[in-house]
Formats: structure tokens, sequence, C-alpha cells
């Protein structure tokens, strides 16, 4: 079986039902909080999607099985005056991780950024996740920072 990554219709039960497993098992990773997902989250989630121009996700399937998700959030460059794309989660399972599941899904993810006219990709991980970190330096990502003398960004959160 070949590895297809195929964006996803949020209005399709297979496709929503696929999205919201993928992202549960990634919530319950200890890479992504180690917490399932509530089931009003699971309940909403894809018609919330719907409803937002900027949201795109794809779905690496093998044959008929879901094997990892990227979602991404577009959002806008003041620096470039151009739209720039968030690659909010990422989750491979685990069985098929090290397979080159990730790599397709941040091509895909890239070759929509391309489509929509994107000036750049972001995403975050965490400096202990090395799997990820090594997958996100090898398909040309780096740190971020404006002058090296300065530092690099480091991402921050306040829940609302």
């Amino acid at each position: 079986m070949s590895l297809q990554v195929q964006p996803v219709d949020y209005r399709n039960p297979a496709h929503a039902q696929a999205l919201v497993m993928l992202l549960d098992a990634y919530a319950q990773d200890p890479m992504g909080g180690g917490e399932a997902l509530a089931q009003d989250v699971k309940a909403r989630l894809c018609d919330d999607l719907v409803a937002r121009s900027d949201a795109a996700s794809f779905i690496a399937w093998l044959g008929d099985a879901p094997v990892g998700l990227v979602n991404c959030i577009e959002g806008y460059s003041t620096f470039k005056a151009r739209p720039l794309m968030n690659i909010h989660d990422i989750a491979v399972l685990p069985g098929h991780r090290g397979q080159g599941v990730g790599q397709a899904l941040l091509a895909a993810a890239q070759q929509h950024a391309k489509d929509r006219g994107c000036c750049k990709l972001t995403l975050e991980v965490l400096t202990g996740n090395t799997r990820a970190l090594k997958s996100y330096l090898g398909f040309g990502f780096e740190p971020y920072a404006l002058d090296p003398a300065a530092g690099q960004a480091s991402f921050m959160q306040k829940w609302l």
C-alpha cells in the first residue's frame, strides 16, 4: 500500500471521524499534553473548522487507515504584508512514525501555503520532542530569530 495525503472535507463523516481520532490520539500522547480531547471538542471541532476560511487539514492514509494529520491555520505577516501558514497540529500514529508520514504531511501543508500565496510556514515544537524537531529541521524549518544577537523567539501562551 502506498501513502496518500488528501485534503480533509470537514463535512465528510469519514474524514471528520478520522480527523478527530488522529487529533485525540495526539492529544493523549505525552507530546500533545497527555489528555484526551473533551467530548464537546470532539463533537463540534469539524463544524467549527468548516466555518473558518483560514483553516485547512490534510490526512495521510495508508489504504483505508488514517495514519497522520496536519491542521493549518492561515495568519498574516505584517512585515511582509502577505499571508503566512501556521501548522497548528501535526500528528502521526506511533506505529507509523519514522516512515515519511510527517514529511508527506509537511509537503502538503507547504504546497497549500504556496497555493495561498503565503510567505512562510510556522510551527511550534517542544524542545524535548527530538524526533519531531529532527523531522522539521530536515524539512527546512529553523529556529526563528531576527538578529542572532537578540536571541531566538520563544513561543508563549496565556489561557483566556
